[in-house]
C-alpha cells in the first residue's frame, strides 16, 4: 500500500481500478465489455458509412446524426485501451502523460457530444416552428459552419486540461477511481494547490449544464407548439420526430449529472458505484445512440434492411 499512499517522491505512475472487490472476475468482465465496444464502433461506423454514401441522407438532421456519431466513436476510441488494459490484462498502470492526454480525448468528445446534442435540438426546434424555411435555413454550408465552429469550441473549452494538470505535483497518491482519466480524479491527487483546476473544471461543467438549460427551455418551446395543434394525430407525429433525440439527452446526460453529484456530493458513495456510473457514462451512448436512430428513423432502418437482404440474397 505504500506506492499509493506514503510515498514522498514524485508520482511517475497512475493507477487506474476496474470493479472493486471483483479483481478476480474482470476477465469475465471483460467479455461484455468488448462486445459492447465492438458495436458500438461498429454501430456508429455503420451510421457514417450510410450518411456518406447515401444521397437520401444528405440532409441536416442526418448531418448533425454523423456528428453525434463521430462523437461517439471519439469517446469510444479514446477509453478503449485503458478499459481493455485492465479488464483483460489487469494492467492498471499508467504514465502521467499518457492519463493527461487521455482525459483531454474524452472531455473533448465528451463536450462535442454535449454541443451536438444541443444543435440536434435547435434542428428539430426549426423543423417544428418554420417546416416551409427549414431546407433555406440550415443549408448544406451552413451545417458545415456550425459542426466546424461546435468542434472547435469544444477542442478550446478542454485545451487547457492537460496543462494545468502537468504543473500540478503528485507526490503521495496515485491511485485514480475510473477504469480511465478523468480531470476532476487526477485533480484530487494532487499534494500541490489545485484551485486553478477546481476553478476551470467547475467553468467547464457549467457550460456542459448551459447546454442542457438550453436544450430544456427549446423542448419547452417545442411541446407550447405542438400544444397549439388542433389534431391529436398532429401532435403525436411532431412528437415522433423528436423521440431519438430526447433519448440520445437522457442517455447522455443521466449518467453525467449522476457522476458529478458523486464526486461532489457523495464522497463516501461505494466505490462500485462510482466505477459503475463511470463505466455507463462512457460505454452506454456510444452503444444506443446508433440503435435508437436506426430503431426510430425509418429512412436509416429501410437502408440497413435493404443492405442486410442483399447479402442474403
Amino acid at each position: 500500500m505504500s506506492v499509493f499512499n506514503t510515498s514522498e517522491v514524485a508520482i511517475s505512475t497512475f493507477f487506474l481500478v476496474g470493479i472493486p472487490g471483483m479483481e478476480h472476475a474482470h476477465i469475465w468482465v471483460s467479455i461484455p465489455i468488448c462486445l459492447v465496444y465492438l458495436l458500438a464502433i461498429l454501430g456508429n461506423c455503420t451510421i457514417l458509412f450510410f450518411i456518406k454514401t447515401e444521397t437520401s441522407l444528405h440532409e441536416p438532421m442526418y448531418y448533425f446524426l454523423s456528428m453525434l456519431a463521430f462523437s461517439d466513436l471519439g469517446l469510444s476510441i479514446s477509453s478503449l485501451p485503458t478499459m481493455l488494459r485492465i479488464f483483460l490484462f489487469n494492467a492498471t498502470g499508467i504514465s502521467p502523460d499518457a492519463c493527461f492526454a487521455q482525459e483531454f480525448f474524452i472531455h473533448g468528445f465528451s463536450a462535442m457530444e454535449s454541443s451536438v446534442l444541443f444543435i440536434m435540438c435547435m434542428d428539430r426546434l426549426i423543423a417544428i416552428y418554420s417546416p416551409l424555411r427549414y431546407t433555406s435555413i440550415l443549408t448544406s454550408a451552413r451545417v458545415f459552419k456550425i459542426g466546424l465552429v461546435s468542434a472547435i469550441k469544444s477542442i478550446l473549452l478542454v485545451f487547457p486540461f492537460p496543462f494545468i494538470l502537468k504543473r500540478l505535483k503528485f507526490c503521495r497518491k496515485s491511485l485514480l477511481s475510473h477504469s480511465y482519466c478523468l480531470h476532476q480524479d487526477v485533480m484530487k491527487l494532487a499534494c500541490s494547490d489545485n484551485k486553478v483546476n477546481v476553478i476551470y473544471g467547475l467553468f467547464v461543467a457549467l457550460t456542459a449544464m448551459l447546454d442542457l438549460v438550453c436544450i430544456s427551455v427549446s423542448y419547452t418551446w417545442i411541446l407550447k407548439i405542438v400544444l397549439g395543434i388542433a389534431s391529436h394525430k398532429g401532435r403525436l407525429k411532431v412528437l415522433n420526430t423528436c423521440i431519438s433525440h430526447i433519448c440520445a439527452v437522457l442517455i447522455f446526460y443521466v449518467p453525467v449529472i449522476t457522476l458529478a453529484i458523486i464526486h461532489r456530493f457523495a464522497k463516501n458513495a461505494s466505490p462500485v458505484v462510482r466505477v459503475i456510473v463511470a463505466d455507463t457514462f462512457l460505454l452506454v451512448p456510444p452503444l444506443m445512440n446508433p440503435i435508437v436512430y436506426s430503431v426510430k428513423s425509418q429512412q436509416i432502418r429501410n437502408l440497413i434492411l435493404t443492405k442486410l437482404r442483399k447479402r442474403q440474397g
